[in-house]
């Protein structure tokens, strides 16, 4: 099968979304499809490769197609929905367009069902939301207008509704999207997933257990994604080390973690790496004994989030305590692959991290679990459910390379 994949990014980028959209195009080509990535170009020079940026072999089943365009942010962006406008154009030219652009894909279900190839969107969020919440999760961003807001709102209807295919990274977010709008035909939920090999025979599943005992995070260092409770539990235990990975030093957010850390007198105490190339960070994370996931209870991490980390601490073979929150729960059960503990409330994270700290046999027990739970969460994984939903959008059995 021919897949398009829209991805409004600069390329290869090294945030979630790029990371995400590349190994599932990766996985989709690996199981034989010809996927097509549209993308933006990259902005350093010289331009980086993005299999080797991503640690992936070269498929030649997976190319990556670069949209020409240049000027400021509106001029980038209208170059590329242009673009991608008429790359999409002709049923014969592909089989299957897939996209997480919310825009591009309620642009391209205006046209003509003749002139296009089916539709599938894949939703990480609810757009209206998200722009409302954003001076909440972001320093420094500005609330979305009214006007905004309602645009937003209809673009999410009208893609729930008219899109082919549609997928959701949620159980949360799928019920919501159907109560807000009713309810629709091929709609899947595939999460998130991760780049996961078993350790080999008789290897320890992580490579901590030297003194001090460390506490880990790898992610963004926004304020939404809970990162200060992190150094608030490092200052609660004195007898511990941190380490944090993530935070881009043009970002105002490290600099503010890090004043945080000098404030509760545990700077000292805590390794900061900075943002690190995403094929590096799962080895840093086996440094750490403990991995914290402390999202806090908003609206976006309470049904909606399925983080990369998640499934990438997992697949570490280190004891997770998390947040104890509706979409985490969907793939985490407390007491059997982690420690879910009050959102948002450093005292219950401390002691989460204690639990495990002095009982080393409850940490190497949810690692285990944890481990072998991961297996159901690999982007080869992803890419079956994906193919399954595909099936149904093309009116088959089942999808062919």
């Amino acid at each position: 099968m021919r897949i398009l994949y829209l991805a409004d990014v600069r390329f290869p980028l090294e945030r979630a979304n790029g990371i995400q959209s590349m190994e599932t195009c990766h996985a989709l080509a690996s199981r034989g499809h010809v996927v097509t990535m549209v993308v933006r170009p990259d902005t350093r020079r010289p331009e980086r490769d993005p299999f080797a940026f991503y640690g992936l072999p070269r498929l030649e089943t997976l190319r990556i197609e670069t949209a020409a365009v240049t000027g400021p942010e509106p001029a980038r962006r209208t170059g590329y929905v242009t673009f991608v406008l008429g790359r999409s154009l002709g049923r014969a030219r592909q089989d299957l367009i897939v996209t997480r652009d919310l825009a591009v894909a309620s642009l391209l279900l205006r046209l003509p069902r003749s002139l296009r190839a089916p539709i599938v969107f894949e939703a990480h969020g609810i757009a209206a939301d998200e722009a409302a919440d954003r001076p909440a999760r972001l320093s420094g961003a500005k609330a979305a207008s009214a006007a905004k807001l309602r645009r937003l709102a209809n673009r999410d209807a009208h893609v729930w509704r008219g899109a082919d295919g549609y997928v959701t990274i949620t159980a949360g977010l799928k019920h919501e999207l159907e109560r807000r709008f009713g309810a629709r035909t091929r709609v899947a939920v595939v999460p998130d997933g991760v780049r996961f090999q078993l350790p080999a025979a008789g290897s320890q599943l992580s490579a901590a257990g030297s003194q001090p005992f460390t506490i880990g995070y790898a992610g963004h260092l926004y304020p939404w994604k809970g990162v200060d409770l992190v150094v608030e539990t490092i200052a609660g235990l004195q007898d511990t080390r941190g380490l944090i990975v993530g935070g881009h030093e043009q970002e105002p957010d490290l600099a503010r973690v890090k004043a945080l850390a000098e404030g509760l007198y545990c700077s000292l105490r805590i390794t900061f790496t900075g943002m690190l190339p995403h094929a590096e960070v799962a080895a840093r994370l086996r440094e750490a004994d403990v991995l914290l996931l402390p999202n806090p209870s908003s609206a976006l991490s309470r049904e909606f989030t399925s983080p990369l980390k998640l499934f990438e601490y997992m697949a570490s073979g280190t004891p997770i305590v998390a947040s104890d929150l509706p979409s985490l729960r969907e793939v985490l059960t407390d007491g059997a692959n982690a420690l879910l503990v009050e959102p948002g409330n450093p005292h219950a994270f401390t002691e989460g991290v204690r639990r495990i700290k002095d009982d080393p046999a409850l940490g190497a027990r949810l690692a285990a679990q944890a481990l072998a739970d991961v297996r159901e969460y690999t982007w080869d994984r992803r890419a079956e459910r994906l193919d399954a939903l595909f099936a149904e959008v093309l009116g088959v059995r089942e999808v062919r390379p």
